[in-house]
């Protein structure tokens, strides 16, 4: 009896944390999505991982280190009762200074899973430091679960806004093509969809010749935690977990990838469930 009060307690403290419920189909439409089926699918989780992006650590007059730990302690409270196969960060880690990256790595070793980095605008370092700090490579990408992960960079030393190296990205994606799903992460949004992004039309022919490729992820754009689609395929933002503009919250996207293969995706703030969307 007590297992089963604890059930339905999660059971409603989950669905009334949900707002904004929806499901994008794989033709592009929206349709809402009820609380209680998200609650339902959460046993059919093949993948789950969080993605957050602008810490903007080391930014003056803001309580950077207070964010980031924050960030962290979230993370990991979520990754305690809905377990995370990895975390990324997904660009500006820092705020400009070069001195502050292996500090906010020393933060980021408190995450309790698997985590990964992409390079932001205002990560201003260059590639040979980044690897020091961090031990992997500007482009990296891995494979789990038959999913592909691919990382790239999308900014320089200078901290211009940039398209990934498409020549990379393409015998990335070709090694990753018998992949179920491909996921990929840019911090620099490749379209004009936002007033911060660049226009990359060469990128959009490319990842539409393969069409294994579920979802974009962006950071960037503190005041976006939304989805824009393109050629049926999701780009996501994730607001912010730092800096001093955005959203009025500050939060982090988790994603959910099903057993058959649809996607369930929402932002925490950083506890509350917000802007659910399925796939």
């Amino acid at each position: 009896m007590q297992e089963k009060n604890a059930n339905q307690a999660s059971r409603r403290a989950f669905i009334r944390n949900i707002s904004f419920a929806s499901v994008v189909l794989l033709n592009g439409s929206i349709n809402p999505l009820s609380a209680s089926s998200v609650f339902n699918l959460r046993k059919k989780v093949l993948l789950r991982f969080v993605v957050a992006s602008d810490a903007h650590y080391g930014q003056p007059d803001t309580p950077y280190e207070a964010m980031m730990l924050d960030m962290i302690s979230k993370v990991n409270q979520f990754h305690q009762s809905n377990p995370l196969d990895f975390t990324v960060i997904n660009g500006d880690i820092i705020h400009n200074e070069k001195r502050f990256l292996p500090e906010a790595k020393e933060k980021l070793t408190g995450l309790n899973m698997p985590w990964y980095v992409t390079r932001g605008n205002h990560d201003m370092v260059t590639e040979a430091y980044w690897k020091e700090v961090f031990g992997t490579p500007l482009n990296n990408d891995f494979a789990t679960k038959n999913i592909g992960i691919i990382l790239g960079d999308t900014s320089n030393e200078k901290g211009d806004y940039l398209s990934p190296n498409l020549v990379w990205l393409k015998e990335k994606l070709e090694q990753h093509k018998h992949s179920k799903q491909v996921l990929l992460f840019l911090h620099i949004p490749q379209a004009k969809w936002t007033k911060n992004g660049v226009d990359s039309p060469a990128f959009f022919e490319l990842i539409r010749k393969y069409p294994n490729v579920k979802a974009v992820f962006h950071g960037h754009e503190h005041d976006q935690d939304g989805v824009t689609m393109d050629n049926g395929v999701p780009f996501f933002f994730d607001a912010h977990i730092g800096g001093n503009w955005g959203t009025k919250y500050k939060g982090f996207r988790v994603v959910e990838l099903m057993k058959d293969g649809t996607l369930v995706t929402y932002m925490m703030n950083p506890t509350e469930k917000m802007n659910e969307v399925t796939i």
